[in-house]
């Protein structure tokens, strides 16, 4: 697919219509308190860290958000394991604080579901990447979603994120794309996100019973969410993979 690829804050225009995209993020993804006060802002405050791309008709097919911040602060120099929740946290907390950063972080990458299985998630990350060295930046950094995890929700991310193939590749797509990129696997974030709520609300966003005590499998979660009804809630904990690329 031809595209052009732009910053935000050189096509302020394009704001609304990112925002119009389509999608195919699970609902109870987009449920994650932290990222509902969070990423949004990400477009306004960031828009140099925000790229968009445009097919030939001018529509937005696809974009990724990134964001700056100081990983080499005072009480950090880790990536955290509570992952993309922690890194935006940082992100604002920093930029609130006029502090300087030294890290790029990858927060998504979209594509338009008819645009999706055109290699386009690819070209937005090393878009990414080329734009975050152009600012200056050493290094980028990423806690990954691994996309075909969610086939196997009960293996511990610990031993999913490290699989390979036989050229040496990771087994998941979505982490051998930002390995072909140049990024390396480097930890697991045990508590990337975060989603608790009612039954009610899950039973809505999944339309599953959760009727039942104990781990629930959920089409799209990469863990099993685990259902109180003596306490009518139930609470998922996303696993990311850390990856990261050095310039």
């Amino acid at each position: 697919m031809d595209v052009k690829v732009s910053s935000l804050a050189d096509r302020p225009e394009l704001l609304e219509p990112l925002f119009e995209m389509a999608d195919t993020w699970p609902e109870f993804v987009t449920q994650d308190m932290v990222g509902n006060a969070h990423y949004g802002r990400v477009a306004t405050e960031f828009p140099r860290f925000v790229l968009v791309a445009e097919d030939g008709r001018g529509e937005v097919v696809a974009h990724a958000f990134s964001v700056p911040f100081a990983l080499d602060a005072e009480g950090r120099g880790e990536l955290p394991a509570r992952g993309w929740d922690q890194v935006l946290v940082w992100a604002f907390s920093d930029l609130r604080r006029g502090a300087e950063p030294d890290t790029v972080s990858a927060i998504s990458v979209v594509v338009a579901p008819h645009a999706q299985g055109t290699g386009l998630s690819g070209r937005m990350l090393t878009a990414m990447h080329d734009n975050a060295r152009a600012l200056g930046f050493r290094q980028v950094v990423a806690p990954v979603r691994p996309n075909a995890k969610h086939l196997e929700p009960r293996i511990p991310m610990r031993e999913y994120a490290f699989r390979v193939r036989s050229d040496g590749l990771p087994h998941d797509p979505w982490l051998r794309v930002h390995a072909r990129a140049g990024a390396a696997v480097e930890s697991v974030a045990p508590a990337s996100m975060t989603v608790a709520a009612s039954l009610e609300e899950w039973r809505r966003w999944t339309g599953l019973p959760f009727d039942a005590e104990g781990e629930v499998e959920v089409p799209g979660a990469l863990a099993p969410v685990r259902c109180s009804l003596t306490h009518g809630h139930a609470v998922y904990v996303e696993p990311n993979v850390w990856m990261r690329r050095v310039f």
